[in-house]
C-alpha cells in the first residue's frame, strides 16, 4: 500500500517532534536547575573553606 507511506513518515516526524519537546521541557524544568544549584553550592563551600 504505497499510499500509506506519507502518513507513516508524518507519524514518525510528529512523534519525534513531540518527544524532543517533552525532553527539552523535562530537562529545563527539572534536571538542569539541579546542576546549577549543585555548582552554586560547591562555590559557597569552596569560599567558606578558603576563609578559615
Amino acid at each position: 500500500m504505497p499510499q500509506l507511506i506519507p502518513f507513516y513518515f508524518l507519524n514518525q516526524l510528529s512523534f519525534s517532534f513531540l518527544t524532543l519537546l517533552a525532553l527539552i521541557f523535562i530537562f529545563s524544568k527539572y534536571i538542569l536547575p539541579l546542576f546549577t544549584l549543585q555548582q552554586v553550592t560547591r562555590m559557597y563551600i569552596v569560599k567558606l573553606g578558603n576563609k578559615s
